[in-house]
């Protein structure tokens, strides 16, 4: 077991007076940006990708273990590569339905002090030591984002997709919570205290989808990526007018 992570020891100020700084940080900086190039460099031709959220905690003898295997089985079917983090549970499941597709099944895995390595159903493993590398891959390769039960990583993930399209960031996109049962709860308290509370907006709260069947997140993603690519297209369209008036 890693005592520090590369993570931790970057944002460890208590050990990182001016001297260490001169010695250590800028010299990780140089490490980030090998991060982000080889990301950019491994993802750039995958093409359509969903990414696919969940706790590391569930085993094969849970029926959401089957749901994400059957959701990575229909969106790979349907073209799209299959992004996890890499790790065991229901990220597994969603790499191993891609497999089992025989679609692009890819794993970003982090280095954490209990890390067990990208799982057996990963075909393009991508190693990070930082979690804002890794976050940037999930957000710069996927055209949605589904989440399936997590814990606070999953929840992590969650919030800062919706952050980004609320902010303008990035442009609205998928974001799919599944597995009503487990999800409503959260939800209620998003409508009953942040929206009644004015901390939210109505339209903040229309950017998740709650859904329990894989095949209507087939769906639902397939038709966002259909009118993605035709707004692509008329725009390519308009420029190139513009262009020769």
């Amino acid at each position: 077991m890693k005592q520090n992570t590369e993570d931790a020891e970057l944002l460890n100020s208590r050990t990182t007076g001016a001297a260490a700084f001169r010695h250590t940080d800028p010299w990780r900086v140089l490490r980030i940006m090998g991060e982000f190039v080889e990301g950019f460099d491994s993802l750039a031709e995958i093409g359509p990708a969903v990414t696919c959220f969940g706790s590391a905690r569930v085993r094969e003898d849970d029926p959401m273990y089957w749901k994400a295997v059957e959701t990575g089985k229909l969106l790979s079917e349907a073209g799209f590569a299959i992004i996890t983090g890499g790790g065991p549970g229901l990220m597994e499941a969603a790499n191993r339905g891609a497999r089992e597709a025989g679609g692009t099944s890819i794993g970003c895995t982090i280095e954490l002090p209990f890390e067990t390595g990208a799982n057996p159903f990963v075909d393009l493993a991508i190693d990070f030591r930082y979690f804002f590398v890794r976050k940037t891959m999930f957000v710069k390769y996927s055209l949605a984002f589904v989440i399936f039960p997590g814990g606070f990583g999953t929840l992590d993930e969650l919030f800062e997709s919706l952050t980004l399209i609320q902010t303008g960031k990035v442009r609205n996109f998928p974001v799919i919570l599944f597995g009503s049962d487990y999800w409503r709860g959260m939800m209620d308290w998003v409508r009953s205290t942040m929206l009644t509370e004015g901390k939210i907006g109505q339209p903040d709260l229309e950017l998740i989808t709650l859904c329990d069947d894989p095949a209507e997140v087939c769906t639902i993603i397939r038709a966002h990526n259909d009118t993605s690519r035709q707004q692509t297209e008329q725009s390519a369209v308009e420029e190139l007018r513009r262009a020769t008036r």
